[in-house]
């Protein structure tokens, strides 16, 4: 059985065309403006007002009433414990999916609009790329083609950090990872300090892993998350996505001398293209088979996106 089928008797989730769900928006206000869209967009991943609207306006709502609902339970603790020393916990959101299907921008767009609630929540955004390993540690296990893969991630830090978050710990440090240089940055960090919602972002937060024999507690990175959002799309669809956004990177960014992908923007348009076609194939393909898509039915909410990068269907887990 497809659990993520519409017409599956047994599957956990309610199914709505982009139209339907955009429905659900009520009378939630715009406050983004086209400049700001722009902004939080990327070139590989567009997206427009209409798309707001249309999409994400609703799920705001919904993350609003989750909220509230977390924090009244909050509250009824409280009271049910007879404690005035308790701690508010963050509300934590992951976002998980492929290379390429536009989790970041997603993200973006997200935490703005939740920031603009008429409670002005104090809303953060981690990402898990600097958790990986350095490169120097990557090269040394033999670990680089395998980059963005569960086991090139320092677990145990994420735990940390999300466990030291939901504690409601202050100034709680994560570190920062360079795109241009394709590494972590050494001895660079972002503070976290008690947001009131946390997005992290990442290709396999959702990732379960195995369950010991004996019983004992392993915590996953998902018991952290109070909802959870996978970003999908048909694996071709993806494949486009990266191929063209890494053309595209060897005509911007890749120029860059300090650049890790410095030496693609120097070969031709056959080359680069062979190139990319490999690193889908041997590194991005395998993880999205391996490690991410099976983690899918794991979310609470799934955006399903077309050939135009725009969300086509939008399934919630059943209460």
């Amino acid at each position: 059985m497809d659990q993520l089928v519409p017409t599956e008797k047994y599957s956990p989730y309610r199914f709505f065309s982009a139209e339907r769900w955009a429905e659900f928006r009520a009378d939630t206000p715009l406050t983004l403006t086209e400049s700001e869209v722009g902004r939080l967009s990327s070139l590989y991943d567009p997206i427009d007002l209409d798309e707001v609207r249309r999409i994400y306006l609703s799920m705001s709502r919904l993350l609003s009433a989750h909220v509230e609902a977390s924090q009244l339970l909050f509250r009824q603790r409280k009271v049910f414990f007879n404690s005035n020393d308790a701690v508010k916990t963050p509300f934590i959101i992951g976002m998980g999916g492929s290379v390429a299907v536009g989790k970041s921008t997603t993200a973006r767009v997200m935490k703005e609009l939740l920031a603009r609630w008429p409670s002005s929540p104090k809303v953060d955004l981690v990402t898990t790329d600097g958790f990986l390993y350095p490169n120097e540690i990557l090269r040394r296990e033999n670990l680089m083609e395998r980059k963005g893969f569960p086991d090139s991630y320092d677990v145990g830090a994420i735990l940390r950090f999300l466990s030291a978050i939901k504690s409601g710990q202050p100034n709680v440090r994560a570190p920062v990872y360079s795109h241009l240089t394709y590494d972590v940055v050494a001895g660079e960090y972002v503070t976290i300090d008690r947001p009131d919602i946390l997005i992290f972002e990442g290709l396999n937060v959702l990732q379960a892993g195995d369950l010991p024999k004996d019983g004992k507690y392993v915590p996953f990175v998902s018991d952290f998350f109070d909802f959870s959002i996978y970003i999908d799309a048909d694996e071709e669809m993806i494949h486009n996505w990266y191929i063209t956004r890494f053309m595209r990177l060897r005509e911007t960014a890749f120029r860059n001398p300090q650049s890790f992908f410095h030496r693609y923007s120097q070969l031709s348009e056959d080359a680069a293209r062979a190139i990319a076609e490999g690193l889908w194939a041997n590194i991005n393909l395998k993880n999205l088979r391996e490690n991410i898509l099976p983690t899918r039915p794991r979310a609470d909410l799934i955006l399903r996106k077309g050939v135009d990068h725009l969300v086509e269907e939008v399934a919630l887990r059943k209460l």
